[in-house]
This record gives structure tokens, C-alpha cells and sequence, in this order.
């Protein structure tokens, strides 16, 4: 467990109600944010199982109690993936994200990865700055993500 002044971070079942509560606030912010919406179905959705141990992981943020962020990871040959990383807008500016990010991060060594991959929408400022400033750099396409305009990479060992 990540705990820091006003909030934790820690792995939860990615089927548990609270993940399931951030993924559903983390779809609707997109839905609200996306000119056409967010279609699931349209982000390279994962298996069922990629989320979970042994080959990925799940984590969410809580902060006085409430679910407030998420953030998952999926490995396979050396290569990690985050995905469906959120921090609710109350949360924002204090740190949560970064927190975040570096607690995936070192999922992905725990699991043996040392390339960190991820792909972002071009309306999510917020999320392309927190990758560039973590040194995170851009890279070609690596998937079929239709809502993805931005990927990145970082080197992790």
C-alpha cells in the first residue's frame, strides 16, 4: 500500500464494487469530455483477466474514505501497459496522479517489465503533461485505440 498525506493507493480486484465505482466515474468523465462520447468498446478493451495478478494489477486511490482514482497495468514479454488511469477532479492538484503513476510503475518492475507503455486521448492535457514531466516520451502507435492520438514510453530498469 501507497499512503500519502490525504490519500492511499492500493491493489483491489478489478470486479470488487469499488473498482468497478472508479471505472464507472472514469467512462463517464470520458464520456463528458469526448466530443462523441466514450465507447468502451472502442479503446482496445482488454481481457477479462489482464488486470490481474499474476500478469497485471489493479489499484485505486481513496481518499477520506471515498474511491477516487484507479489506475491498471498489464505485462507480457518485459512490456507493461497502464490503462484506465483516473483521479477524480476533487483529487486533482494534490499529488494523487503522480502518486499514482509511480506506484504502476513500480508494479511493472515488480512484475519483471522494464518498458512502461500507454496511449492517451489529445483531450486529455492533464494526463499527456503528468507523462511528459514523469519522463515518459512519445512514441509511434503501438495499438488500435480509436479514441488514442498520443503514446508513450519509458524505460523502467
Amino acid at each position: 500500500m501507497t499512503e500519502q498525506a490525504s490519500f492511499t493507493i492500493e491493489p483491489e480486484p478489478i470486479d470488487s464494487p469499488e473498482a468497478q465505482l472508479a471505472l464507472g466515474r472514469y467512462i463517464e468523465e470520458l464520456n463528458g469530455r469526448f466530443p462523441d462520447g466514450f465507447d468502451t468498446s472502442r479503446a482496445a478493451p482488454p481481457a477479462k483477466d489482464d488486470f490481474m495478478p499474476p500478469a497485471g494489477d489493479f489499484l485505486v486511490v481513496r481518499a477520506e474514505g471515498r474511491v477516487l482514482g484507479c489506475g491498471a497495468l498489464r505485462s507480457g514479454d518485459g512490456i507493461a501497459e497502464i490503462r484506465r488511469m483516473w483521479i477524480a477532479p476533487e483529487l486533482r492538484g494534490r499529488g494523487a496522479g503522480r502518486a499514482l503513476l509511480a506506484a504502476l510503475e513500480e508494479r511493472a518492475r515488480l512484475l519483471g517489465c522494464s518498458l512502461i507503455r500507454l496511449d492517451t486521448a489529445a483531450e486529455l492535457h492533464e494526463a499527456r503533461a503528468l507523462y511528459d514531466s514523469a519522463g515518459y516520451r512519445e512514441i509511434p502507435a503501438y495499438n488500435d485505440n480509436q479514441y488514442a492520438k498520443h503514446w508513450f514510453a519509458k524505460q523502467v530498469r
